[in-house]
This record gives structure tokens, C-alpha cells and sequence, in this order.
């Protein structure tokens, strides 16, 4: 069909005395069409047989995605019909989109800045929604770095965007890209801007520090620019529209490692429409910085106590360490993939990082150690001689060395106290000490020297020989000879 504006001017030069056939010539159209529209200004559009389509069979599919994804792109649908089987190619796939869209061709012009090679790479964070671990939702975010000469693009996903996870998420981009730019573009995010004051920035002391091993100068856009850094701002666009939909994920870790497979064989593979290439074609890792031989660690690192049950808090999760550590306070470090334990710069465990809560990472061979402590601890004579005292001692005795207290030394000296006041005071007094949650010699002492008076005890001989006088032998059980006397009544 033509507009309206045609048809008049079909009209007014037939008005002029002009023939069909001059009219067509003079406007390009056809000599029929000008017959058609001088016997009837408003005709009605003939009905086209639509042609069969390839597409056809996967209709539903496509609506599918759509109402899924609204801003699905045509790469990842076609990806997703040539695994049901589609032979066709990417133009008719963009033209059904458009058509379910309602969308017209056109396309918005842009002002384009280059650098050049190796000099500037930019870097934005995106969210991506959750990831579930069990009941837990923690969110995940996105840290885009690309290569502005080749449009080389890395990104490191995390649940945080902490300092240490903006330096976590650099250093894995440079070792990605082979080196480092000389120039590193950001936003005005807290990490990496404490403060601004037109032209003046006040850049971050840590995000500084990171950077300078590595001898790149930060420049942050102006507020409200995000054309400053629109490399990086498309290459979010793409990650959401190209890799996120249709996906799924079973943790953080399956989500880094299904972005490496997308990066190497999608991403940076594809011809990219502004350059022309490749992306991993176009850089030229010869004009990145070498990165330097000493590199920083950006591990999430603080100083923990080691609890009672031999192990530290970390994110609302406890992680074990060797028992000998009770007490004492241990550097800890860790990544989106380990939690690494220090005691004077020596590693003294490893675990894997737990992103659920209130969990326990146990190693083996950190129970196996409390096992055997214990075992060398009750096997002791003195222990074995304070445990025939009966439960109370031993309830006692283990809430003792849940105390963290020298447990050989103070079994020593409550003997020493049985010795002084008799054994039924000193099993008295054990239990009115666990009664006030007091656990120590000390304690059991004094409150044997308000309530008691001392029993009169001959000490033995002294001999020579000082370990025949340590000998001590553990207290009979009268329920034996009970149980005696009551079969030779029952004879």
C-alpha cells in the first residue's frame, strides 16, 4: 500500500491531464498501481499468503523465552532452538523477535571513544538476582572488566561487593587478560571513591594500595556519566541479555565456571559489531603491563579465637582447627573458595568455603586429635585414681577441660584437697563448685575451707624413692561388697 498523501498526488496530476502511464513515471510507481488508485482512493490491502517459516515448528518455544526474558537477544534463542533440533540461521530468528516484539529496525546513533591498545580497561558491578544454599538466599553480583581497545571482557562473580571482593575480582581479570592496563576506569562506588568535589576525587587508600604494585592510574567518571565508561555498561547489558537466561545454577561456583566456558567460547570469540574482530584476536597482551612478580593478596583476612570446640566463626559458620590452637588466636583468610587458617604464618588448616549458615566444616583428622588428647588424658593413674570418686568427678573432670584449664595440675591438687578433708567432702564439694559453674582447684578449695574442717590423716612413710610415693590407689566400690552380702543372705 501507499499513504495518503500518494494518492492525492496521483489525483491532482491526473486533475493536470497527465496519462497513467506519465503519472507512474513521474512518481516511481507502478502503472497499474495508479489505475488501481484512480478507479478507488481507498482499496482494500490485498491479504498475503504467508510463506512457511523454519521457525514455525518452534513458535512456542519462542514465546516461551520471551515472556521468560523480554529482553532475550537473538544469540542465546538461537542457541537454545538448535538444541531442539533448528537448522536455520540468525536473520530469521532477529526478524520473529522483532515481529513478537512489535519492534522496528532502527537503531540509535552513538558517539564512540577508542584508546589504545593495553591503555585503559573499565570496570562496573551488575546484579544477577540470588543463589539459594538450602533455606539461605544470598545475593549475587557481577564484576565486569573489559579491555576497551579489544572489548576482551572477564567477569568474577561473588556475594559481596566488598573492597576485598573489587580486588579479588581485578586480580583475577589481569591474570585472565596476561597483564594490566595503565589506566583502570570506575564509577563512583565507595570501594574505589570516598569522596568527590567536582574535578577533585578523593580515590579509596585500599583501592590505592591494591593498585599500586601494579602501576595503574585510577579515573573515576563524572557523576551521572555512565557514557564515560559505556564499554563496560554494554558489556553488562550483553552478560544479562546473552549468558544469564535460560541458565541454571547449583552455587557460586557452577556459576563461575559456566561464565569461563561462555567468556572463552561465546564472548570473546564472537565478531564483535564495533571492531569488526574478534575480541581475543584484537588484544595485544604485548602492550599490557607485565604483572609484577610479588602480588598482593586480597583475601578476606581477620584474626579469630579458637572456641572450646576447636574451631572459629566465620560468616555464621564454624570451621575446625587443630585442638592444641584452644585458646589461642589465629589469622584466617579467605575467598570464594576457601577458608584458609594461620598460626604464625604457617597453615595449620584449609577448608572449603560453606555459603549456607550455622554449619560445621569438621575435618577428620582435627576429631582424631581430640580422641586421642582425651584418651592421653584419662589414661593418666592420677586422672584414673580422681574418676573412682565416681560421676560427680567425672562430670566434673570433663567440664574442666571444656574450661581450657590445666587439667593435670588441678586433678593434682584436688587429690592433694581428699587427702586434707576426706573423700566424701571433696566429692561435695565438687558438685556445689559445678552447681556455680566454677571449675578449677581453687574454687573446690575454698569452698572446702568455709564448710569443712580438715580430717585427721597419718600421712604414709616417706620412702626414697619419690615414685613409690606418688602411688596411689583408686577408691574401692562399696556396691561390690553390697552385692556380696546380700547373696550370702539370700545362701
Amino acid at each position: 500500500m501507499i499513504d495518503k498523501r500518494a494518492v492525492f498526488e496521483i489525483h491532482r496530476l491526473k486533475n493536470t491531464g497527465l496519462s497513467n502511464r506519465e503519472i507512474a513515471a513521474t512518481l516511481h510507481l507502478d502503472r497499474n498501481t495508479v489505475g488501481r488508485y484512480l478507479n478507488d482512493p481507498t482499496p482494500m490491502p490485498t491479504a498475503r499468503k504467508r510463506k512457511p517459516s523454519k521457525l514455525d515448528p518452534y513458535h512456542d518455544t519462542l514465546k516461551t523465552c520471551l515472556e521468560e526474558y523480554p529482553n532475550i537477544k537473538a544469540p542465546v534463542v538461537l542457541r537454545k532452538l538448535k538444541e531442539k533440533g533448528f537448522t536455520g540461521e540468525i536473520t530469521i530468528v532477529r526478524a520473529m523477535l522483532r515481529e513478537l516484539r512489535g519492534q522496528s529496525c532502527r537503531r540509535e546513533p552513538f558517539i564512540r571513544f577508542e584508546s589504545d591498545p593495553g591503555q585503559q580497561m573499565q570496570v562496573d558491578w551488575g546484579h544477577f538476582h540470588c543463589l539459594s544454599y538450602g533455606d539461605l538466599s544470598r545475593k549475587l553480583y557481577a564484576l565486569a572488566v573489559v579491555e576497551a581497545y579489544s572489548r576482551m571482557l572477564y567477569v568474577y562473580f561473588s556475594h559481596s561487593q566488598k573492597q576485598e571482593y573489587l580486588h579479588m575480582g581485578l586480580l583475577a581479570a589481569f591474570r585472565y587478560f596476561g597483564g594490566c592496563p595503565r589506566e583502570l576506569v570506575v564509577d563512583n562506588m565507595m570501594t574505589a571513591v570516598t569522596e568527590r568535589a567536582g574535578s577533585i576525587v578523593r580515590f579509596n587508600e585500599q583501592f590505592l594500595d591494591f593498585l599500586r604494585p601494579f602501576k595503574i592510574t585510577p579515573r573515576a567518571c563524572n557523576v551521572r556519566a555512565p557514557h564515560e565508561k559505556g564499554k563496560v555498561e554494554n558489556a553488562i547489558k550483553y552478560i544479562r541479555q546473552n549468558f544469564w537466561p535460560l541458565r541454571k545454577f547449583t552455587g557460586i561456583d557452577d556459576v563461575q565456571r559456566q561464565m569461563h566456558d561462555w567468556l572463552d567460547t561465546v564472548a570473546n570469540c564472537r565478531v564483535h559489531e564495533t571492531t569488526g574482530q574478534k575480541p581475543k584476536d584484537r588484544l595485544v597482551k604485548a602492550d599490557l603491563q607485565a604483572l609484577p612478580q610479588l602480588l598482593p593478596d586480597p583475601r578476606e583476612t581477620f584474626t579469630a579465637l579458637v572456641h572450646k570446640d576447636f574451631g572459629v566463626r566465620f560468616d555464621a559458620n564454624v570451621y575446625t582447627v587443630p585442638p592444641w590452637a584452644i585458646g589461642k588466636k589465629l589469622l584466617v583468610k579467605a575467598d570464594l573458595a576457601n577458608v584458609t587458617i594461620f598460626h604464625k604464618d604457617k597453615t595449620v588448616a584449609t577448608h572449603a568455603r560453606i555459603w549456607a549458615r550455622r554449619q560445621r566444616q569438621e575435618l577428620p583428622e582435627h576429631r582424631e586429635q581430640v580422641k586421642k588428647l582425651r584418651n592421653k588424658l584419662f589414661a593418666d593413674r592420677q586422672i584414673a585414681v580422681f574418676l573412682s570418686f565416681g560421676q560427680t568427678a567425672a562430670d566434673y573432670l570433663e567440664k574442666l577441660a571444656d574450661s581450657r584449664s590445666a587439667i593435670k595440675k588441678n586433678v593434682a591438687q584436688l587429690l592433694g584437697l581428699k587427702d586434707e578433708y576426706g573423700e566424701h567432702a571433696l566429692i561435695y564439694a565438687l558438685g556445689k563448685a559445678a552447681d556455680l559453674k566454677l571449675y578449677g582447684a581453687d574454687y573446690v578449695r575454698n569452698i572446702l575451707y568455709q564448710e569443712m574442717t580438715p580430717s585427721i590423716n597419718h600421712q604414709p612413710v616417706r620412702l626414697k624413692r619419690q615414685d613409690l610415693n606418688q602411688i596411689r590407689l583408686e577408691s574401692p566400690s562399696l556396691h561390690d561388697y553390697d552385692a556380696i552380702a546380700i547373696r550370702r543372705k539370700k545362701k
